[in-house]
């Protein structure tokens, strides 16, 4: 059984044959565990110490969306942990000709271990894990994006410490990033603000639910649109970009609606002094953020990205492992 014990723990937790497909199916204990499997994995990998609990076992990888961060950590992750990943393109496969999800799943689970999958409608990750016998990981949709929320809170546990009570501060689009942020805020008890141009509000059910978990840790998650007021008292200020992969024909209205929602110095000065900024990447200077922040003192981002690989490889170690 995949589980792991720590002392302020009534009991080990185990996510052994789970899916991830977003945080809000998982208990505050399960996030605790993996962040502290991740630090413990980070300075395993610092230290030069093997670390193969995924010996023999096999990661399918099915892209439906260009990649960079989720599919170099995975693979480079899978790779570290003993394991072997499969990098595999949608139109390389028979699902590009039309064989159904419910097929595809039941194949993959009599090949390999798990899968990994990042694609558009969360419906065809949910119909995947539906039909599959092995874990199936959600690498993004268009509604959540669990893997990367995971590398933001272990980047935030580094930085500040006890996340409960903190405050973190989104600014930009109700996207997918924010949906598991808000997720990942009620898990820990952080308190998050989305700050969106009117009418780019986060979906109102994600929302909802988070707050029921929220009433668990005393996390607060709140909507509002002004910046300004937003961040104050601000531990973290986090955006990412304002047009999104398939949103490319609303790029130049979205300039102009998000004019006055990018992350500047003058934003940062309304915030703590040793506030971080986060960003989930790829990043347009000069848009969402400037490049003095971004390149600034107070900029986590390149540490944020790194932590891809180390919340994952917890994440696959407890999916698919004895860990």
């Amino acid at each position: 059984m995949s589980s792991i014990s720590h002392a302020w723990m009534a009991e080990p937790v185990s996510l052994a044959g789970q899916d991830c497909l977003k945080l809000s199916d998982y208990t505050v204990e399960s996030i605790e565990a993996l962040l502290a499997l991740a630090l413990e994995g980070k300075e395993k990998q610092k230290r030069g110490e093997a670390w193969r609990p995924l010996l023999g076992k096999t990661l399918a990888m099915i892209f439906e969306k260009p990649s960079t961060r989720t599919r170099v950590s995975f693979e480079a992750g899978m790779a570290q942990l003993g394991g072997h990943p499969l990098a595999l393109d949608r139109d390389n496969l028979q699902l590009g000709r039309g064989e159904s999800i419910a097929d595809t799943a039941k194949v993959f689970s009599g090949f390999v271990d798990g899968i990994l999958i990042r694609t558009h409608r969360h419906t065809d990750v949910e119909e995947l894990a539906g039909h599959a016998t092995i874990p199936v990981i959600n690498g993004l949709t268009d509604l959540h994006h669990p893997c990367q929320a995971l590398a933001d809170l272990l980047t935030l546990k580094e930085i500040k410490g006890n996340l409960k009570g903190r405050k973190l501060v989104y600014v930009g689009d109700g996207n997918n990033v924010f949906h598991s942020l808000a997720e990942a805020a009620a898990l820990t008890g952080l308190h998050i603000v989305a700050v969106t141009p009117p009418g780019y509000e986060p979906d109102g059910s994600i929302v909802a639910e988070a707050k029921k978990i929220a009433k668990q840790t005393g996390a607060t998650i709140t909507c509002t649109h002004d910046p300004l007021e937003a961040v104050a008292d601000a531990d973290a200020i986090y955006t990412d970009v304002w047009a999104s992969m398939g949103q490319e024909e609303e790029k130049e209205k979205r300039k102009e609606v998000f004019a006055g929602y990018q992350v500047n110095e003058d934003l940062l000065k309304h915030a703590k002094d040793d506030v971080t900024f986060l960003h989930c990447l790829p990043a347009y200077r000069g848009l969402e953020v400037t490049a003095d922040v971004i390149d600034g003192p107070r900029s986590a981002v390149f540490q944020q990205a790194e932590n891809r690989l180390h919340a994952q490889k917890a994440l696959l170690a407890m999916l698919l492992g004895d860990q």
